[in-house]
């Protein structure tokens, strides 16, 4: 199933799972209509969502600030809005 990317106005939304507690932080690749995404820290305080903004920030080429958690902020399964890119775009820099 390819990835689902809605577009909204400023940005994109994308659907993540997330792995807290990996061996690694990196974005494992597709995953149903999401991406998976494996990171280091625990799910304790917020530090796993942190570290799951700094990863996307990182491999898209974006500042932290335009990449925010709009759903599943407990959960593995979130909805993740990240600003000031196109679908296009997002997708051609993930699948690099």
């Amino acid at each position: 199933m390819p990835l689902q990317l809605i577009q909204r106005d400023a940005g994109v939304v994308l659907h993540v799972k997330v792995v807290p507690g990996s061996s690694r932080d990196r974005i494992v690749g597709p995953y149903g209509d999401g991406l998976k995404i494996t990171v280091t820290k625990p799910p304790e305080g917020g530090a796993a969502n942190k570290a799951v903004v700094t990863l996307l920030a990182e491999a898209l080429g974006l500042p932290a600030r335009n990449i925010q958690i709009l759903r599943g902020q407990t959960g593995p399964r979130k909805d993740v809005f990240i600003r000031g890119i196109t679908a296009d775009a997002l997708a051609q820099r993930l699948m690099k």
